[in-house]
């Protein structure tokens, strides 16, 4: 795994962590979210909804081509399934 480029707000009910507890503390969410952040992840979460076919696509390589146009078509719409 590549170092991370996020903010993360760590809160804890215990306010003593020293450096190195709140460190391992952020490598753990560091491997949680690379996990949920993935593409499979992503493509199994959301679905596209392309009303001017009347279809909705729900294979990843389907999703996956839509998600990375610059712009949608008219009236093909991602939808979160959540």
């Amino acid at each position: 795994m590549r170092s991370p480029n996020r903010d993360l707000l760590v809160l804890t009910k215990n306010g003593t962590l020293n450096a190195r507890e709140l460190e391992h503390e952020v490598e753990l969410l560091h491997e949680l979210l690379y996990h949920a952040e993935s593409m499979e992840v992503f493509c199994v979460a959301n679905e596209v909804i392309d009303i001017s076919r009347h279809k909705i696509l729900s294979k990843p390589y389907q999703i996956l081509r839509v998600a990375g146009q610059r712009v949608l078509k008219p009236f093909v719409f991602m939808n979160n399934k959540n």
